[in-house]
């Protein structure tokens, strides 16, 4: 079904109106969608992301449509929930804005605001997501030329009005260019430098949403380069709370894909936002002290080179990192990529998974210790000797437990 064809590594999108249209109609029978259209009033359009990620051949098995009606768009909602046995959401009982949610496909309708579509369209916040297709009488509006700022890949809007009116927007710029590795507009950009800061009037589960997203596209790197070149976050911290590091120079072929999927997003999301701007934009305790985490080692390795941390600092960084290490690896010498990835993948490696040989309970009885510092100590220290081949068996363990505890316990005089 789609129209996009990848050849040379290059993207060949459709400008022709009719082959856009026709596509358009098949993918409303291959996604079962056009069963709505009878209930639809004459004068309704599809707008946005729907015909932006069919041009681009990026629609998925789940899909959301964009329906624009003349008016009544919560009554036409409610119609269309009752009679299809939809999920039913008001959005905005002001602006007029329902969602109709079923199995695979969800349904957004707002009523027109302007006197025309072509002036709905202009006021929406990118060129590429201002292309409507008219669902009775079946031709493309394209105001801003968006069909052909998709096929050059560029982000354009058409005026700072359009991001004022929402300045999530500009957080959405570095979503596009992560998520379909666009390039923004000079003008775009500009506009971007000087209304950065009117990000602190948008709510912050908004701005973790986007940001979620960012970290997670296919071209984060060159999202997060730019958003640190702007510096998009400087109204919620300080850039000296940053570490900057060159991406351009980050080798990623020691790293196989679901390596990356799983921790680069965590390495992109310390390389923007440090814990405290983290903790107001509601991210989850679990993301807050991985950053805390890999900061603190990162710290470390500005004051230490990797070739000086000691047997203790060694061990216990893999202590402390060990189910997030691959974000950390990045931090190192590409010369440490392969040969850590390769340790850390071997889950019997006690180095870079530490265990203990014997556990507590069994020390205290052998040992005749009670709960407390000393028997977290003396655990700690059979983990590292463990981790270094030092150790091998029960025997030896319990031999060596004695030695360090006639070295480290308290002496009473």
């Amino acid at each position: 079904m789609h129209i996009i064809k990848k050849e040379n590594h290059k993207t060949h999108i459709p400008t022709d109106h009719t082959l856009i249209i026709n596509e358009i109609e098949r993918s409303m029978i291959f996604y079962d969608w056009q069963f709505i259209l009878s209930s639809l009033p004459s004068g309704s359009f599809l707008v946005g992301g729907y015909i932006r990620d069919l041009i681009l051949g990026r629609l998925k098995s789940e899909i959301d449509v964009d329906i624009i009606v003349p008016k009544n768009a919560i009554d036409i909602g409610k119609k269309i929930a009752y009679k299809f046995d939809g999920k039913f959401i008001i959005l905005d009982d002001k602006r007029d804005i329902v969602r109709i949610i079923f199995k695979h496909i969800s349904f957004d309708i707002a009523s027109k605001i302007s006197p025309s579509i072509e002036i709905d369209l202009l006021g929406r916040d990118f060129s590429i997501n201002a292309i409507a297709f008219s669902l009775d009488k079946k031709f493309i509006i394209d105001p801003s030329n968006g069909i052909k700022d998709l096929k050059i890949s560029l982000l354009r809007t058409n005026s700072k009005k359009n991001l004022l009116d929402d300045p999530l927007r500009i957080l959405r710029c570095f979503r596009f260019v992560s998520e379909l590795n666009f390039n923004i507009d000079i003008n775009l950009i500009n506009f971007i430098k000087t209304y950065k800061n009117h990000l602190r009037l948008v709510a912050n589960e908004r701005i973790n949403y986007e940001i979620q997203r960012i970290i997670k596209g296919e071209e984060a790197t060159k999202a997060i380069k730019l958003i640190n070149q702007l510096k998009i976050f400087s109204y919620i911290q300080s850039q000296k709370n940053l570490i900057f590091i060159d991406l351009e120079k980050i080798n990623l072929e020691e790293f196989n894909k679901n390596e990356k999927q799983k921790f680069l997003p965590l390495f992109f999301l310390f390389l923007i936002l440090d814990e405290y701007s983290l903790k107001n934009l509601q991210f989850n305790k679990s993301d807050i002290s991985q950053i805390k985490l890999l900061r603190k080692w990162n710290s470390l390795l500005r004051i230490k080179t990797i070739y000086e941390l000691n047997e203790t600092e060694i061990f216990d960084l893999h202590k402390e990192l060990e189910q997030i290490l691959p974000s950390f690896i990045l931090f190192l010498p590409e010369t440490f990529h392969g040969n850590w990835l390769a340790r850390w993948r071997d889950k019997d490696d006690k180095l870079f998974h530490p265990s203990h040989l014997i556990k507590g309970e069994v020390l205290k009885k052998y040992l005749e210790i009670q709960d407390g510092p000393i028997l977290g100590m003396l655990i700690n220290y059979l983990s590292r000797e463990l981790a270094f081949n030092r150790l091998d068996n029960f025997d030896e363990a319990i031999y060596k437990g004695k030695q360090w505890i006639q070295q480290n316990a308290p002496k009473c005089d």
